[in-house]
């Protein structure tokens, strides 16, 4: 197994568990690293004085309880109250599509091909194209339902297990937060696959004119998609 980290990051924190259910990303980065480190600071004072100021180490406990959530999640519920929330603010739900099928091809072949990622738009519609940088980064574009509506990131290899296993997401900084993981397994007859892919688009995606990756239309694209798969690798003909 290799496992790849990102030359390219500049130290920005990932999406965490408290980001993706904020209802609002109105926390600066420096305000986030000011938050944490505020938080933590009163967190361990709370925790090293509570039996000589039992009270006063619980309000200490709350404040840095709030900071540190403040700093993790990136969602101030103070500021957003204060401000009111708009439209455009909040975060988008990802889009998930998930899809299992057997392909009649051996293991090593279904892999080899799907790790060629510039094959990726011979079979999948949505993506336009696929530019390979080196082993481990591409660029991608993808377009809208009927053309409608285009974006584009880097994008990054994060996790591979030659022949089982590649995972990948977007660059840090690109404007949507998209990953992807593709299991191979075998089975008789051919190779098992499972397909993860999330699209997720920032705040104020409306205004950017990405409304349209929370389409129904857009779903069910990626979705054929990833069964025009099968039938390409097994027959090598495109599926119109």
């Amino acid at each position: 197994m290799s496992t790849y980290s990102s030359l390219n990051g500049h130290g920005e924190p990932r999406a965490t568990a408290l980001y993706e259910k904020s209802n609002i990303l109105n926390v600066s980065k420096p305000g986030r690293i000011a938050s944490i480190v505020s938080g933590a600071m009163l967190t361990t004072s709370a925790i090293s004085n509570v039996d000589k100021h039992p009270f006063r180490s619980l309000l200490r406990l709350i404040t840095g309880g709030y900071l540190l959530y403040r700093g993790i999640s990136g969602n101030c519920p103070v500021s957003a109250a204060a401000s009111g929330k708009r439209l455009g603010d909040a975060h988008a739900k990802a889009l998930n599509i998930r899809k299992k099928l057997i392909v009649d091809k051996p293991r090593a072949e279904v892999y080899a091909f799907w790790r060629q990622i510039d094959n990726l738009p011979l079979f999948m519609k949505h993506i336009a194209s696929v530019d390979v940088l080196d082993s481990y980064h591409s660029h991608w574009v993808v377009t809208g339902p009927a053309g409608i509506g285009k974006v584009e990131w880097d994008a990054e290899v994060i996790k591979e297990e030659p022949g089982s296993l590649i995972g990948w997401r977007s660059a840090a900084g690109s404007d949507i937060v998209t990953a992807g993981r593709v299991n191979f397994s075998d089975v008789p007859g051919g190779t098992a696959i499972e397909v993860n892919i999330t699209y997720r688009p920032p705040a104020r995606y409306v205004g950017k004119g990405l409304a349209w990756l929370l389409n129904g239309a857009f779903a069910r694209i990626v979705e054929k998609d990833i069964l025009s798969f099968k039938h390409f690798v097994e027959t090598g003909v495109i599926t119109i």
